[in-house]
């Protein structure tokens, strides 16, 4: 069972004091939290891909490459990279070559991404939404198989037999999906024998279980062993020293960054009484003392057959030290309660 953080390197005022942290700042912030996160035991960090003023990280590549001489067994990822406005030969470019400065830790995780920003700034039209994804990962997946590449599609010129460089040390560079629990990205990723990310991010996260069944099914019709693929989930966290500071720590930025995409999207406003009922072993925040995010982590492994979970911290900005300590707790106090009664369970369930 792995452990690891993700992030989208918020930039929002802080709610006690207005503050903004500088897009730089909060860039070698997340430096040092992928540094510490390396440190404490930890096993994937993931760098979200964002193009608007509330996000630094519009190139994560760049940022995970500046952890990676630091660091020395940490898995280093993109969360997600939005494929579907970007170059896959530039992407595969950027994570070998981030695979080489780590020497094997870096990963892709693809993904349509929830925000629009990067179609106009790209100059993509938001029709082609599905099909240029489609297009895309198929180009990186040929780039992931082959040093030279002969390709042909609609929205991007065509390749013919060209080498692409670096090449990365693993072989092959690992390319995830991300979904949202879309049950077509999901059985593609089945099909196409690729390890899946799923963002748990509201109701009941067991809700979940059958499109990881779905995902299985496709994977086992397509000739893959479904034994061999990881299912990764990425939810919304923060670890105290107790159940109660840590609750009271993450509401306000958690409500202020919710209200802001409710205003943007059309949701209602998100309360206390909400963040609390989320809170729930039923619910999808992994909020508490290292017993009780445990205790979360380990039923989604049993009833939902998650094997990395990613805890998403902060959500809005949060003081730097509250997040290092998170971190710090995560590492430290709940990856040894997870992994050690998870590989008990599965001693005795095999």
């Amino acid at each position: 069972m792995e452990i690891g953080i993700s992030t989208f390197v918020e930039t929002t005022p802080d709610v006690a004091t207005g503050k903004v942290v500088s897009h730089a700042e909060r860039i070698r912030q997340v430096v040092e939290e992928i540094v510490l996160a390396d440190k404490v035991g930890l096993d994937v960090f993931g760098v979200g891909e964002h193009h608007r003023e509330d996000y630094a990280a519009s190139a994560p590549a760049m940022i995970l490459a500046a952890a990676a001489p630091q660091t020395a067994r940490i898995r280093l990822t993109s969360a997600v990279t939005v494929l579907s406005s970007d170059d896959p030969v530039r992407v595969f470019q950027d994570f070998a070559t981030l695979d080489g400065l780590s020497n094997g830790r870096a990963e892709i995780m693809a993904g349509r991404g929830s925000f629009i920003e990067s179609f106009p700034l790209f100059g993509y039209d938001l029709q082609d939404y599905d099909e240029l994804f489609d297009e895309k990962l198929d180009l990186l997946l040929k780039l992931q198989a082959s040093e030279k590449v002969t390709w042909s599609g609609k929205h991007r010129p065509a390749i013919q037999n060209r080498g692409v460089y670096p090449r990365p040390v693993q072989d092959p560079l690992p390319i995830w999906i991300g979904s949202g629990g879309n049950s077509e990205s999901v059985a593609r990723a089945g099909l196409l024998g690729l390890p899946l990310v799923l963002a748990i991010i509201g109701g009941n996260p067991v809700n979940f279980a059958p499109l990881v069944d779905l995902y299985k099914r496709a994977a086992e019709h397509a000739g893959h062993d479904p034994k061999k693929l990881t299912v990764a989930s990425h939810s919304h966290g923060f670890v105290g020293e107790t159940t109660e500071a840590a609750a009271d720590s993450f509401f306000p930025s958690t409500q202020y960054a919710m209200n802001k995409l409710g205003k943007e999207r059309g949701w209602g406003p998100y309360t206390r009484s909400t963040f609390d009922a989320a809170r729930s072993m039923n619910g999808a925040l992994y909020v508490g003392d290292p017993r009780m995010v445990a205790d979360k982590i380990i039923h989604l492994r049993k009833n939902v057959g998650i094997t990395r979970f990613m805890l998403h911290v902060p959500v809005g900005s949060m003081p730097h030290h509250e997040v290092l300590r998170a971190i710090e707790l995560l590492g430290t106090e709940v990856a040894p309660l997870v992994r050690k009664e998870i590989a008990e369970w599965e001693a005795t369930n095999q």
